[in-house]
């Protein structure tokens, strides 16, 4: 039933309605007094009685049958198309010139005005070298330095910035199969950082029996420098770029910066980024040595190394 909250007649009333005028012989004034409608809605439903009979007396749709301003049939297949790629609204109504709340009513009806209503997005192909040394996942995080507790501790982001103290980067390293991982701060983001960098996970992971093939980083400028490439070509690593704007190729160093981020960067209150500096090499001896790995079995990471003896190193 689509007749609103205060109409007047039902699919039943109007049936009502016309028998009285066909069957009791009531005038249709009366019948449309009695019913509480106008004489012209009583003669409106008698017509339709008689030109199509019951089914006459049913609901009918108010859409007009042609809306010179409707949105050609064309335009809204490619307004749809768009939306299939996962376009935003602004996105198409710029692509097509059309009104962004067109674009959102057409969505809407056809059930595409939110993206997880979209086909999903192709699965990711999750991949595992099978022994520790076949790769390891280079990036960057940037960190702001701090003098004072900041606003995630104090609440206050007046009271708990900190002025004119930058930034500080940490370079961090990640093997693929074993997820052991190295990381050191640094002044910047540049070639030369990229390098010591690199240099001092490769000894870390060689005091530990492990040596590396090849690594994989993002398009950085510091991993396209000259610098850096002259680098792997010496130590015999080969080099390996991930797809521009997709940072899930590199998933595994970006999951182990939001580990360290929420385990050792934001996991207590620092009195200043040196402090929070000085945790760091011991938090990572943590991560590598106890801490679980949902993805090793809850196992930490240093128990897929076999030259390594976890019961002698296990606390050292």
């Amino acid at each position: 039933m689509n007749a609103h909250k205060n109409a007047r007649l039902t699919v039943s009333g109007r049936a009502l309605l016309v028998q009285r005028i066909l069957k009791e012989g009531l005038r249709p004034v009366e019948v449309a007094q009695s019913q509480g409608v106008s004489v012209r809605t009583a003669y409106k439903w008698l017509n339709r009685y008689r030109a199509e009979g019951e089914e006459g007396l049913q609901d009918r749709s108010s859409r007009p049958k042609f809306c010179p301003h409707a949105l050609p049939e064309m335009r809204q297949e490619q307004v749809l198309e768009l939306r299939r790629q996962r376009k935003t609204y602004r996105q198409i109504s710029q692509d097509l010139k059309v009104g962004h709340s067109t674009v959102g009513r057409l969505l809407s009806r056809n059930g595409l005005n939110r993206l997880a209503y979209l086909e999903p997005p192709p699965p990711v192909i999750r991949y595992e070298y099978s022994q520790p040394g076949g790769l390891l996942h280079l990036d960057i995080k940037k960190l702001g330095r701090f003098n004072k507790p900041g606003h995630r501790v104090t609440r206050d982001r007046l009271k708990g910035r900190s002025y004119h103290v930058g930034w500080e980067y940490a370079h961090v390293a990640i093997d693929d199969n074993s997820r052991v991982a190295h990381s050191g701060l640094y002044a910047d983001q540049s070639g030369r950082s990229a390098c010591l960098a690199l240099i001092r996970a490769l000894r870390y992971y060689a005091s530990l029996g492990v040596c590396f093939e090849r690594v994989m980083t993002d398009n950085g400028p510091c991993y396209k420098s000259g610098r850096f490439k002259r680098l792997c070509r010496r130590l015999g690593l080969e080099h390996i770029y991930t797809k521009p704007y997709t940072p899930r190729t590199n998933g595994k160093a970006e999951r182990f910066i939001q580990t360290a981020l929420r385990e050792w960067a934001y996991a207590r209150s620092y009195e200043s980024s040196d402090q929070r500096a000085t945790y760091l090499t011991s938090w990572l001896h943590e991560y590598n040595w106890h801490r679980p790995h949902a993805s090793l079995s809850y196992l930490p990471p240093i128990s897929r190394i076999a030259s390594v003896n976890n019961v002698v190193g296990l606390h050292s």
